[in-house]
């Protein structure tokens, strides 16, 4: 008789338990499980940045400029975030927010100001508002791009906020989401990160030389980049004064024509660079094509005259290096299908 009374208990608990889960449930299905808020699509690296690669002539389908040469635009997405679908019509206020940057460079680099992000908005425009229309979660704000005197010895930033003070929606209570620290690279053909292990860097009159991992290559206009000479990268606070040039000819293949502005570097080469672009197909995913850009006959020579006070060291840089993208034929946008 004890156990069946116990037994029952349990029985009576278990019923009435369950009933409670359920209700609960139920009570979170009908509410809101996460609130609507605006934020950007832009996540962070470990710089604290959000790198976006934009070519720097849009063109069409047809391959003439849309906005003109060196002008080029990037769509930001803007986002409803939350566990239900938007069912308002918004307008989103979006602004310039060079305070977050300078936070930023502060919090990076302190008194080293020779690395810090430089704001690029003199370079970029935008609309300070983007609908997002009822029944939809996502909408684009089209940023337009002038790199026609862009120097790309500065970490150009575009840093963007949302604005929700005093409007009938709330921006994303964490910063990282309803900011965007934008770190804009233009690109062209021949720009990027090219594999510098066919490279060779030796102190004239010095039988023993050194290599490099990688090598990258900045963007001056359709047809020409500029590199650090050496081993001198961004990280150098003396970088403006080692860029070497580089203009291709064209095509897919040709020459290089290489120099540098800067007398007291001492540049010298010593023999012609040719380059030739091949492509090829992925074997198990055809879709995806491979873009190479070789680059050989490298052989300069140049001084360099910071490192030591009072003394110069000059270098001889010769070989190959080697660039690869790989891109995914089935994304018509060209920055989007590159996988960078």
């Amino acid at each position: 008789m004890k156990r069946r009374l116990f037994n029952l208990l349990l029985v009576g608990i278990f019923c009435s338990t369950t009933a409670m889960v359920l209700c609960s449930c139920n009570d979170e299905w009908k509410d809101e499980q996460y609130e609507q808020y605006i934020s950007f699509r832009a996540p962070l690296n470990d710089q604290g940045v959000t790198p976006i690669y934009v070519p720097y002539t849009r063109k069409g389908a047809d391959g003439t400029p849309l906005f003109g040469n060196g002008m080029s635009n990037y769509q930001l997405p803007v986002i409803v975030s939350g566990s239900t679908h938007n069912s308002r019509n918004l307008e989103v206020h979006v602004a310039h927010d060079p305070d977050t940057l300078s936070a930023l460079n502060w919090a990076r680099f302190a008194t080293r100001t020779e690395l810090y992000f430089k704001d690029m908005v003199s370079y970029a425009s935008f609309p300070n508002t983007v609908s997002i229309p009822a029944g939809q979660d996502v909408s684009l704000l089209d940023i337009r791009f002038d790199f026609q005197q862009l120097d790309l010895v500065e970490k150009w930033v575009l840093p963007l906020t949302v604005v929700d003070q005093g409007y009938d929606y709330g921006a994303n209570p964490r910063k990282h989401y309803r900011k965007a620290m934008l770190r804009v690279f233009p690109f062209n053909d021949y720009s990027g990160d090219y594999s510098a292990t066919g490279l060779t860097i030796s102190i004239q009159g010095d039988a023993n030389s050194t290599g490099l991992d990688k090598l990258r290559t900045y963007v001056v206009d359709d047809n020409t980049v500029f590199f650090y000479a050496g081993r001198f990268d961004e990280s150098s606070p003396w970088r403006k004064n080692y860029k070497v040039y580089a203009r291709f000819s064209g095509g897919t293949s040709g020459t290089v024509t290489m120099w540098c502005d800067n007398p007291e570097m001492e540049f010298r080469v010593n023999k012609e660079a040719s380059y030739r672009m091949v492509e090829s197909e992925d074997q198990t995913q055809p879709y995806l094509r491979y873009r190479n850009v070789i680059i050989n006959n490298i052989d300069y020579d140049f001084a360099d005259y910071t490192s030591s006070v009072g003394s110069k060291f000059y270098y001889n840089i010769s070989g190959t290096l080697t660039l690869q993208r790989t891109i995914n034929t089935q994304i018509p946008d060209e920055d989007q299908a590159i996988q960078w």
